[in-house]
């Protein structure tokens, strides 16, 4: 299913209103793994809402994604608390696992690595998110085992 049917369907079940832009988003993140500027105008277009609102709403939240990301998104979390707990020690793991850098993508586009905030675990930090599936009281050895796990597939 192309697209604009995939927009157009969400329509239908969400509706057209204001209130239904982020559950469209939402639903085409998870179906799509990102949101295209050429989708975001067409929702703009099909809803009647100004292109910088669709934009401006995708842009905010940093669960959905307007830049194509690796097949595995690994989120780590950047708060305080997670801080507190070690948390730079399990990006730099990755990052020397990966060969990457915050906010780049690997080159086989098997992972991307970016820093989020508090995803609500901060009492068993450091907490990393690998596209749905949450872990949390990461060490070096555990966060290792975790990549290893998607490298395989």
């Amino acid at each position: 299913m192309n697209i604009q049917t995939q927009i157009d369907e969400l329509i239908k079940t969400h509706g057209k209103e204001r209130k239904a832009l982020m559950p469209i988003l939402q639903d085409l993140a998870k179906q799509n793994r990102f949101l295209s500027k050429e989708t975001l105008q067409y929702i703009g277009i099909k809803m009647d809402i100004s292109a910088a609102e669709v934009y401006g709403t995708a842009s905010f939240y940093s669960f959905l994604d307007i830049t194509r990301r690796g097949e595995n998104v690994i989120r780590v979390c950047k708060t305080i608390s997670c801080d507190m707990k070690n948390k730079q020690l399990i990006v730099d793991t990755i990052k020397k696992r990966l060969n990457i850098g915050v906010g780049e993508t690997s080159h086989d586009n098997k992972f991307t690595l970016l820093e989020t905030n508090c995803m609500g675990h901060c009492h068993e930090g450091p907490v990393m998110l690998v596209n749905d599936d949450i872990y949390t009281n990461l060490t070096p050895q555990k966060t290792l085992e975790i990549i290893d796990k998607y490298s395989r597939g």
